[in-house]
C-alpha cells in the first residue's frame, strides 16, 4: 500500500464514490502490480489464520522463559463462574487478546497485526464480533482492509516498531487499526473510522516499550488487552458522534515525534521502565542463569 495520509485516503474514497475499504484495496493492488482477487485471497488467508490460532491454544503450555501461559484460560474460567465485571462479549475479548499473545510467546503461528508483539489486539475485537453478529468472511475481509489502510499510514508517517517508537507504535497502532475496523463493521462512515483511529492512538501516546528481560512477554501480553479495550472505547465514541479534535494524521505525527524523543532505554532495549525494576532485574538474572536469554 502506498497511502501516507488518512486525509488523502478519505478524499479518494469520496471523490471516487467508493467505500473506504475498496479504495484501500485498489491502492494496494496498484502499488503491488497485482490483482484484486489475489489481494483479497491473501487477506482471507490472514483472517483464517487469526481464527486458526485460537484453536492451537493450550492452557497448559508455557513460553520458554516460563513467564507466559495459561492466563487466557484463567480469565475464561472466571467469566464462566460469574466472577468478572462486564458481559460475555467483553470478557471473551479480554481472554482472546491474552490467548493470541500467549500463542505468540509459545512460538505458534500468528498474524503480525501490525507486529508480533501486538498480534492479540485485532483478532480479540474482530473474532468475537464476527461470531456474535454472524458476519460473513467477505465483510471481515473488508474490515481487515480498513485496519491495514490505517496501519499503513501510521507506518509511513511514524513507526510500528517498539524499537523505534515505543509500545505506542505497536499496541497503539494495533488499537487504532482495530478501532477503525470496528467502526466500519458497525456501519460507521469513513470519517468516523478516522476519528476512532485518532482517539485510540491518542489514548496510548507515550506508551513505552520496556520488556522484562528483553522478551516480548511481560508486560507485552497484558498490554494487548489494553489495546483491545481501548479500541472498543474509541470505536463506540466515534459511532456516537464523538470526534477527535486533532486530525488523525496529526495524531500520528505526534506519535512519531514522541517516539523520537524517547530515550533508548524505553524502546525495547529491556533497560528501562518495568524491565529496570528490582523484580524485573531479578527475572532477567534468573533467566540469564538458566541460559534462557
Amino acid at each position: 500500500m502506498a497511502y501516507d495520509s488518512i486525509k488523502k485516503m478519505l478524499k479518494d474514497a469520496q471523490e471516487k464514490n467508493l467505500p473506504l475499504w475498496k479504495v484501500i484495496l485498489q491502492e494496494d493492488t496498484a502499488s503491488q502490480n497485482g490483482s484484486e482477487e489475489a489481494s483479497m485471497q491473501k487477506m482471507l488467508t490472514l483472517w483464517k489464520t487469526m481464527q486458526t490460532t485460537t484453536c492451537s491454544y493450550r492452557s497448559e503450555e508455557r513460553s520458554h522463559s516460563g513467564l507466559v501461559g495459561g492466563d487466557s484460560a484463567r480469565v475464561s474460567d472466571a467469566a464462566k463462574k460469574g466472577k468478572l465485571i462486564g458481559d460475555a462479549f467483553l470478557n471473551e475479548m479480554i481472554a482472546l487478546a491474552l490467548q493470541i499473545s500467549e500463542c505468540n510467546a509459545c512460538m505458534k503461528r500468528i498474524v503480525a497485526a501490525p507486529t508480533a508483539g501486538s498480534c492479540g489486539v485485532l483478532p480479540a475485537v474482530l473474532i468475537p464480533l464476527a461470531k456474535k453478529e454472524n458476519l460473513p468472511d467477505t465483510v471481515m475481509i473488508q474490515a481487515l482492509y480498513i485496519a491495514a489502510g490505517f496501519g499503513e499510514v501510521i507506518a509511513q508517517r511514524a513507526s510500528i516498531a517498539g524499537a523505534s517508537g515505543g509500545c505506542q507504535a505497536e499496541i497503539g497502532t494495533a488499537s487504532a487499526m482495530a478501532a477503525a475496523a470496528l467502526v466500519w463493521l458497525k456501519g460507521g462512515s469513513a470519517e468516523q473510522c478516522a476519528h476512532a483511529c485518532a482517539m485510540a492512538l491518542s489514548n496510548l501516546l507515550g506508551l513505552v516499550c520496556d520488556p522484562v528481560a528483553g522478551l516480548v512477554e511481560v508486560p507485552c501480553v497484558q498490554r494487548n488487552v489494553t489495546g483491545a479495550l481501548n479500541a472498543v472505547g474509541a470505536a463506540n465514541m466515534a459511532l456516537s458522534g464523538v470526534i477527535c479534535h486533532i486530525p488523525a494524521d496529526e495524531v500520528i505525527d505526534a506519535m512519531g515525534s514522541i517516539g523520537d524523543q524517547m530515550p533508548t532505554s524505553l524502546r525495547e532495549t529491556g533497560k528501562g521502565g518495568l524491565a529496570a525494576t528490582p523484580t524485573g532485574q531479578k527475572i532477567a538474572e534468573r533467566l540469564t542463569d538458566k541460559t534462557i536469554l
